[in-house]
């Protein structure tokens, strides 16, 4: 009509309930771009084994979890001997790298442990129904060993309260202390002696170097 203008602006609803730009595309009619295609890696089957080769592998996974023998492939014959050495007596791996300043502080260290070793032992060898004597031995004799065999640098060796009384109370059940005292310290001998053998077969078949 006269006087009205013909170009009027028409607007479209909007989803959200509010005008929008007809220039402007509706998000409801947007179309989304798929991603780029991505590579497809193929899996391959693991090869087939027999039983004795899964056998094998759970024995050595039991046994040697970490490959002990791993640092022998493609030594020579004489360092192969050396790392034997080594690893049945780490002490040769550390002792050359030994100095006088560690051996002030193990001193020290050994001064401050053995004023609480030497107590400490003969109860718990009260607790087994064992001289006196014996807890004193246990004291010093297993860390030396230890220094020798042993392949940790934090841990502590000796007798235990719990071990103690458990042989104390085992052995009593068979053989009276105070009746045969003799018979009582060599059943606790051989009891102990059985004891290390197992625990030393387990630290040669999984022992760990650091």
């Amino acid at each position: 009509m006269g006087g009205g203008s013909h170009n009027k602006r028409l607007d479209c609803p909007s989803t959200n309930g509010t005008s929008q730009d007809p220039m402007e595309p509706n998000a409801a009619h947007r179309v989304e771009m798929p991603p780029a295609s991505m590579e497809v890696h193929r899996v391959e089957t693991p090869p087939a084994r027999s039983s004795v080769q899964k056998l094998k592998s759970k024995l050595k996974e039991t046994f040697f979890p970490d490959d002990p023998l791993r640092q022998f492939k493609g030594q020579p014959a004489r360092k192969k001997w050396i790392l034997g050495a080594q690893y049945v007596f780490p002490i040769l791996q550390w002792a050359p790298h030994y100095s006088l300043k560690l051996f002030k502080s193990d001193v020290v260290s050994g001064l401050t442990i053995a004023s609480l070793a030497i107590p400490q032992g003969i109860s718990y060898a009260k607790l087994a129904n064992l001289p006196p004597i014996v807890g004193l031995y246990s004291s010093f004799v297993p860390p030396l060993v230890y220094a020798v065999f042993g392949s940790s640098r934090d841990l502590a060796v000796g007798p235990v309260s719990i071990a103690s009384l458990i042989l104390g109370s085992m052995l009593r059940q068979e053989v009276s202390p105070s009746n045969e005292p003799v018979l009582f310290l060599q059943l606790a001998f051989t009891s102990t002696f059985f004891a290390g053998f197992f625990q030393a077969s387990l630290g040669l078949l999984r022992s760990d170097n650091y």
